[in-house]
């Protein structure tokens, strides 16, 4: 036993670390002990090995936290199945009333409605609660020309309705526009216009050999020059605003035809004599000036700018005054228009001391002067029945005292109220097929 127990005496046990049981998977639920050498082997002289089946290994950290995800992820199974809306804030009404504010068809052709937030030079960028925003090109923001996009009223904050025309494929952004939306309505506009049977205004801003380019609502539309009144190129007519009337108008072929000679007769139509009307002096002459009312030129000839007597027409008026003038005479076939301020003075003078009172006083004087006017053509038309003249004069307010540019008394004519040269020979070519 002795020799034995020498044998052993120099024996060492290895680490429990580096032995195979000591390892993951080695032997699970198995420990083992090992007594000191020289405990029970100098006691008893063998080796004493406890083995206990069943008791757990220590687990390593990773370990531990695999245990508990494992464990969490179970949990919200079982929550899943069982409650899933438990502890939810978010309800399926709160889905749908976000689906409803912030989906929308994005679909080319859709409208949408978006607020702008930021511009620059090319456009502007409009936020319509999509996933991304949306971009409004300079050219897509008005119907007309512009170069700016705030020259449209388009602004940081402007909430409008936009139509959805394209999408970038870059960025996935959609192209928005107001200009398809602002060229539906013009047309809606304008055969309501044409409908209607008005006229309109147009600016002339081009022209070739058969006629000129206008501006109406927005859109282009042609006139031809056998439809213009007078004989004006396209570059004396370009920049210039002229009566139109529409005559043709289709959409699907984006054909707008319109005529200033159908605006003009119907503008000359309503032209009566002793009538008052407001014009813009267009140019000034030695013997007058040449107002514009309503697309017609009239003259207003020195002689009947004022009771006093006026050396210099542009020390009373310039191009570009807006004035009111009283209708003389009118040839429908000429197109010749007489006019007068100096019938409108309440007392001599007045047209270069104080024009604005002519002005306020004008459809009252014009009043008068029509009054005077009936009781000279009901006197003269007595006269002529009692003596039963040959000749078969027109007395009406169109005819000879209507075309008479100064006033007649109450009390009948006289030598003095002969009217001016150029008065006459107005009337003698208007009234020579009443002479014959």
């Amino acid at each position: 036993m002795a020799a034995l127990a020498s044998q052993f005496s120099g024996l060492r046990c290895a680490p429990l670390s580096s032995s195979p049981l000591s390892r993951p998977g080695a032997a699970t639920g198995l420990a083992l002990a090992w007594p000191a050498v020289g405990s029970s082997l100098a006691s008893g002289g063998e080796i004493v090995c406890a083995a206990r089946i069943g008791a757990p290994l220590a687990l390593t950290p990773v370990q531990k936290e695999r245990e508990a995800l494992k464990k969490l992820f179970e949990e919200a199974y079982d929550r899943a199945r069982i409650a899933p809306l438990e502890g939810v804030a978010f309800t399926i009404e709160d889905f749908h009333a976000a689906i409803e504010k912030y989906d929308f068809d994005s679909e080319i052709g859709s409208k949408v409605k978006g607020t702008v937030f930021m511009t620059e030079a090319n456009g502007a960028l409009v936020d319509i609660t999509a996933k991304s925003s949306a971009y409004l090109p300079l050219q897509e923001a008005c119907i007309l020309r512009i170069k700016h996009v705030s020259e449209a009223g388009i602004f940081p904050g402007l909430t409008e309705e936009f139509v959805v025309i394209g999408e970038n494929a870059a960025d996935d952004s959609l192209i928005l526009s107001l200009r398809s939306i602002q060229y539906d309505l013009a047309w809606e506009r304008c055969r309501q216009l044409q409908a209607e049977d008005v006229v309109v205004k147009g600016k002339v801003v081009g022209g070739n050999k058969g006629g000129v380019v206008a501006i109406v609502e927005g859109l282009r539309g042609f006139v031809p020059f056998s439809q213009i009144s007078t004989k004006s190129t396209a570059e004396e007519l370009l920049d210039k605003e002229i009566p139109l009337k529409f005559v043709e108008l289709d959409e699907e072929q984006s054909r707008l035809v319109l005529s200033n000679r159908k605006a003009m007769a119907d503008n000359q139509a309503q032209l009566g004599i002793g009538s008052v009307v407001l014009g813009t002096v267009q140019s000034l002459k030695p013997y007058g000036a040449f107002i514009d009312i309503g697309g017609i030129n009239g003259l207003l000839h020195v002689s009947q700018i004022s009771h006093d007597r006026v050396s210099d027409i542009s020390t009373v008026l310039q191009p570009g005054d807006t004035l009111k003038v009283m209708i003389l005479s009118h040839d429908r076939e000429r197109g010749r228009v007489s006019l007068s301020t100096k019938k409108l003075e309440p007392t001599p003078g007045d047209m270069i001391r104080n024009p604005k009172l002519v002005f306020e006083k004008a459809d009252e004087m014009a009043q008068t002067f029509r009054q005077r006017i009936a009781q000279a053509e009901a006197m003269a038309r007595a006269d002529m029945l009692r003596f039963q003249p040959e000749s078969g004069l027109s007395l009406s307010s169109d005819g000879i005292l209507g075309s008479l540019s100064s006033d007649l008394p109450a009390d009948g004519l006289h030598l003095d109220d002969v009217p001016p040269a150029e008065d006459l020979v107005s009337f003698s070519e208007a009234n020579s097929d009443t002479n014959e």
